[in-house]
């Protein structure tokens, strides 16, 4: 399988280049950071409140996860978008715009009716596609290649910072001192003030979009005429996917309905699974920088992940409550190593629409399975009450994810520093 791509000649790098970090560029990622924590954030509350939004909405619990899963379509849609409007017009108004969008979607959210969040919904997915987007671009710019690997689990780290929040904190929020449309309103307002500082920092672009809107998406040619670019986007998408539906949306009523943990309980042991991949996605890039290799860290990763999924579901009890959840989730920090290889499978001009394309391609997974898994769950359990049998049954489709994503990696090009 034979692949024009960029290749990066160390050779012909100046020593200080390797080095040099873009303070300007480096300042805007770190307020683009806070977005992705508060829109992950957002992406993961609903799966603690699900009681209180069927009894708002009128829905069943089925109801409120398709509900929740509205996200995932226009996530997936507007990636592409955003990869390619960072690359035509820069960061500042790109970002700018989709965080105005999550928080308009939040408000929306937190109004109480089923309309008014459905919109919300799609609007907090089309907006949190310039989050991720957004900070790797800008972290492209800000740090050297030599440590983008490190930057990019970095940014995952705030965005599962902000998934550990949406649990471990909200739950006991918004079923104690604030009422839930009061989280969701207060978020939209945080957000804006957000957006007003993005547009003050980020550096704007120089030169002058050329061409026309069409030719905007032209990058994508070259992105998704690379073999390399969707098995970086399936392996990611394999390995999102049993976090961002089997815990985010599941993990709570699996430990509830399932093992017959107390609701309290419940969400702090789920909450482990976001908080492992704030320690697993810097600490796995960082080491396949250090090594200058991607592919084993990747395979190390998805070997985690396997296992301690199987401790979990399958052999509940045999690993303690909540060294299962926190190892599943150091594991699937693993996940965030195609997102640095499709980089380096690309040529530098379409760094936006690499990371736009694999947003696509992850997302698109997810927006698939989201439903798909809870008409199963229900199919399975003849319209009884989730039983811990129910769950297992339908967590093979978790754990078939992993495999093939193991076996997908091995036909990954490597990518990293010692490959090169």
């Amino acid at each position: 399988m034979s692949v024009q791509h960029a290749e990066v000649r160390t050779s012909t790098v100046p020593r200080h280049a390797e080095t040099a970090i873009h303070w300007p560029f480096v300042a805007a990622w770190l307020f683009v950071l806070v977005f992705y924590f508060i829109q992950y954030a957002l992406r993961s509350a609903p799966g603690v409140m699900i009681p209180e939004l069927s009894t708002a909405f009128g829905l069943t619990a089925l109801g409120v996860s398709s509900l929740v899963g509205l996200y995932f379509y226009t996530y997936a849609g507007f990636a592409i978008i955003a990869g390619a409007s960072l690359d035509r017009y820069g960061a500042k108004l790109p970002i700018a715009v989709g965080i105005l969008g999550v928080a308009a979607g939040s408000i929306l959210f937190g109004l109480g009716l089923v309309g008014t969040a459905e919109s919300g919904r799609l609007l907090q997915g089309a907006g949190s596609a310039f989050a991720f987007t957004g900070a790797v671009y800008l972290a492209a710019r800000g740090f050297s290649n030599r440590w983008l690997a490190t930057a990019v689990g970095f940014t995952q780290l705030a965005g599962m910072l902000g998934g550990f929040a949406g649990q471990f904190t909200v739950g006991p929020l918004v079923h104690g001192q604030i009422a839930w449309q009061s989280f969701w309103i207060y978020a939209g307002l945080l957000l804006a003030v957000v957006a007003l500082f993005v547009l003050i920092v980020t550096p704007g672009r120089h030169e002058p979009a050329r061409g026309s809107l069409r030719a905007m998406f032209a990058p994508y040619k070259v992105v998704l005429t690379n073999p390399q670019s969707y098995l970086c986007g399936f392996v990611g998408g394999l390995l999102f996917m049993p976090t961002n539906i089997g815990d985010m949306i599941w993990g709570v009523p699996f430990l509830h309905q399932g093992l017959g943990v107390e609701a309290a309980e419940a969400i702090a042991r789920s909450s482990m699974v976001p908080l492992g991949w704030v320690i697993g996605a810097p600490l796995l890039g960082y080491v396949a920088d250090r090594i200058g290799r991607r592919k084993p860290v990747l395979f190390g990763g998805i070997a985690l992940m396997l296992l301690s999924l199987i401790g979990i579901v399958y052999t509940p009890g045999f690993l303690p409550p909540y060294v299962g959840g926190l190892a599943f989730g150091i594991g699937s920090g693993a996940a965030m190593i195609p997102y640095t290889m499709i980089k380096e499978v690309n040529p530098d001009n379409v760094k936006g629409s690499a990371t736009g394309a694999m947003n696509f391609l992850v997302f698109s997974l997810s927006a698939f399975l989201a439903p798909a898994f809870g008409l199963i769950l229900v199919r399975l359990s003849g319209g009884q009450p989730l039983a811990l049998e129910t769950f297992q049954a339908a967590d093979l489709i978790w754990a078939a994810a992993i495999v093939l994503a193991f076996i997908l990696t091995l036909f990954l090009r490597e990518t990293g520093a010692k490959a090169r």
